[in-house]
């Protein structure tokens, strides 16, 4: 398979193929962030699809300043905020509708369900929020969430700890972080 650098220069130069073989090679990975997001393949498939055609109007102009990965991580945080935007007052991740089903998330405190979690989640201030996310979601190291937010590797790391902070205050959590 061709490297991503490859497919971008060919698709910029009119290939639609390399678009198609580009998406083919990330569609699952930005999938299962969106599932992981919304809990609902429904909506994880339109956010899916939102990022894609996002992603298509704007490879003419990717410029090869930032890791691809990077670039198309940051069209999956704004298509994530945009949905938070659109749903703002109601539950984020409709789970009032969706059963839970006790699966209890090994990457946080071990009494936190999946349903609590992300409902926290969805009232943090925009940045903590998607710090946070970063890290539960795709769990990436403070550099690459520093890098993508353009903020410096410390300053990620101060807002997950604010962040988490707040979740365990929420979900009633004494622990310290």
């Amino acid at each position: 398979m061709k490297k991503d650098y490859e497919l971008i220069k060919n698709f910029q130069n009119g290939s639609q193929t390399a678009f198609n073989e580009l998406a083919t090679k990330h569609l699952d990975n930005v999938y299962q962030f969106f599932l992981k997001y919304t809990n609902n393949p429904m909506e994880a498939e339109d956010l899916t699809q939102d990022v894609f055609i996002k992603l298509y109007k704007s490879l003419k102009r990717f410029r090869f300043e930032a890791e691809f990965k990077t670039y198309l991580f940051r069209i999956n945080l704004n298509t994530a905020h945009s949905f938070i935007q659109r749903n703002r007052w109601r539950s984020m991740l409709h789970l009032d509708e969706v059963p839970d089903s006790g699966e209890k998330d090994r990457n946080l405190e071990t009494g936190w369900t999946k349903t609590d979690v992300w409902n926290s989640v969805s009232r943090l201030p925009k940045q903590q929020r998607m710090i946070v996310m970063m890290r539960i979601s795709q769990e990436l190291p403070y550099k690459n969430i520093g890098a993508i937010l353009k903020i410096s590797e410390n300053s990620a790391k101060v807002n997950y700890h604010h962040g988490m902070k707040q979740l365990k205050k929420w979900l009633g959590d004494s622990n310290e972080v």
